[in-house]
């Protein structure tokens, strides 16, 4: 498939899909939702539609952009068609931020608590990150990763282990379990200069990760500065995932689940699947918030249990398919 008509295709289905989420909630007709988005008509109908509906649509299109330009750049890199987001342990750690702040109570004193804290995590699982990755090969950047989600994983245990009270343990695990419920605008204004200064330090790095295709030696040969390379995905993948993180909590498998389905329409070419992958990992996100919300439960459903009802299957399908390939003569 041409990539232009690939993109028009996500595009359309992405403004679809968010038009569609724009109408579901309380009955509001299109006319009294389009007078609202102009400013005019009932000033209920404004804030319904400035503070409860369209940050989520927007946070949907942003978490669900990084964590699929995230897995893709991520897979091209360490060119593993396995690897994603959550591998560098970015994600993790943002979670242990959240999960800091909501064990000592201090949502309580300061609302956006929770996000600094998770942002912070984040900012300093990149530094390390960074650091130890400055050699820029893929052995360095899958242990590292591999080590920081390990701790960071570990100190979420003992933390929600440790709980003071159910209320905080509650509230530990529904933000790991990724919603985009109950966010405001401020939120998606949070998320979002981290995510453009991500997504800008991937999408000029094209060049790099074709070379990459014919491995490290050949990529260096045509002057592709190795080091480089790494530093600006793996930065850029931490700070789009750092933001997606701090504002929705940890939604997995889109990283690894979108790439896999565009790879084939891009003839495996991974400069050319970055983009499609960002706007199938926002379609992706913005259709499971919107199951979510349609979805005849007794409570609203977590928007990262949808997604890994979808990607777990399929993850377990990949390495079958992979291990009878191998099996095969």
């Amino acid at each position: 498939m041409q990539d232009r008509t690939l993109i028009f295709v996500l595009l359309l289905g992405l403004l679809v899909c968010g038009a569609v989420s724009l109408t579901v909630g309380s009955p509001l007709p299109a006319a009294d939702l389009l007078l609202a988005a102009m400013g005019e008509g009932d000033p209920r109908h404004r804030l319904i539609l400035l503070e409860i509906r369209l940050p989520r649509v927007l946070l949907a299109v942003l978490v669900g952009w990084a964590l699929g330009l995230g897995g893709a750049a991520l897979q091209a890199l360490l060119r593993n068609p396995l690897a994603e987001p959550g591998l560098i342990g970015v994600s993790a750690s943002a979670g242990l931020g959240a999960v800091i702040a909501l064990y000592f109570g201090l949502a309580g004193v300061w609302a956006l608590a929770p996000a600094a804290s998770s942002l912070t995590g984040a900012g300093l699982a990149t530094a390390l990150l960074l650091t130890l990755t400055r050699r820029g090969d893929t052995l360095s950047v899958i242990l590292s990763g591999i080590a920081l989600s390990s701790l960071a994983v570990a100190l979420t245990s003992l933390a929600m282990a440790l709980a003071p009270n159910p209320y905080a343990l509650s509230e530990m695990v529904l933000w790991l379990m990724g919603s985009l419920k109950d966010r405001s605008l401020h939120d998606a204004a949070t998320a979002a200069p981290l995510i453009a200064c991500g997504s800008l330090l991937i999408l000029t790095a094209p060049r790099g990760l074709r070379a990459l295709t014919l491995g490290e030696d050949t990529a260096t040969t045509l002057g592709i500065r190795l080091p480089a390379l790494y530093l600006r995905v793996v930065g850029g993948t931490a700070a789009m995932i750092g933001g997606a993180v701090t504002v929705a909590g940890s939604i997995g498998f889109v990283g690894l689940l979108v790439p896999h389905l565009l790879r084939p329409l891009t003839g495996h070419d991974p400069a050319r699947l970055l983009l499609p992958s960002a706007l199938g990992g926002a379609l992706l996100v913005c259709a499971a918030d919107l199951a979510v919300r349609l979805l005849p439960t007794p409570q609203e459903l977590m928007v990262g249990v949808i997604t890994a009802l979808i990607g777990a299957p399929f993850f377990l399908l990949l390495l079958l398919r992979r291990h009878l390939r191998e099996a095969l003569p």
